[in-house]
């Protein structure tokens, strides 16, 4: 089959299945806005139960990464991220399913070599550029506070 450029790629767009952006956007968007509506319910209960409001916000915070750890192990992470997409990648929640996960695929090799190397292994570089961008931040933050 001798084709030229052109035909090639009018080939290849044929047979290349459509990609329903619209609805994928939309379904991230649902997901998403409902897991961070799952935030806001889980923060009013530990409100409603006595903290004050940044005890509560880190309770929130504690049973969001709890919840997406456990959901994680039990495959329904995955399920949820298939139907919404990017939605899932809302950060708390999207962070830890990217510690837990990898650690579980790595379980076989052991708790030190397995799990424990390769649970950073997608979340690594991003703990590294998040401490790092804020020791520069605060380095910043402290010259200005000096330079006044």
């Amino acid at each position: 089959m001798n084709m030229t450029p052109e035909e090639y790629r009018a080939y290849v767009q044929q047979k290349q299945p459509k990609s329903p952006i619209v609805k994928d956007t939309a379904f991230a968007f649902v997901i998403g806005g409902l897991i961070c509506l799952l935030g806001q319910l889980i923060l009013e209960f530990w409100k409603s139960r006595g903290l004050d409001q940044e005890t509560a916000s880190s309770a929130a915070s504690i049973t969001l990464v709890g919840l997406s750890a456990l959901l994680t192990a039990l495959n329904c992470y995955n399920t949820i991220a298939r139907f919404g997409g990017a939605g899932t990648l809302v950060p708390i929640t999207g962070f830890a399913n990217a510690v837990v996960s990898p650690a579980l695929d790595f379980k076989s090799e052991g708790l030190i070599n397995g799990m424990a190397a390769k649970m950073f292994a997608v979340a690594g570089p991003v703990i590294v550029f998040g401490v790092s961008a804020s020791v520069v931040y605060g380095l910043i933050l402290t010259a200005l506070q000096y330079l006044k």
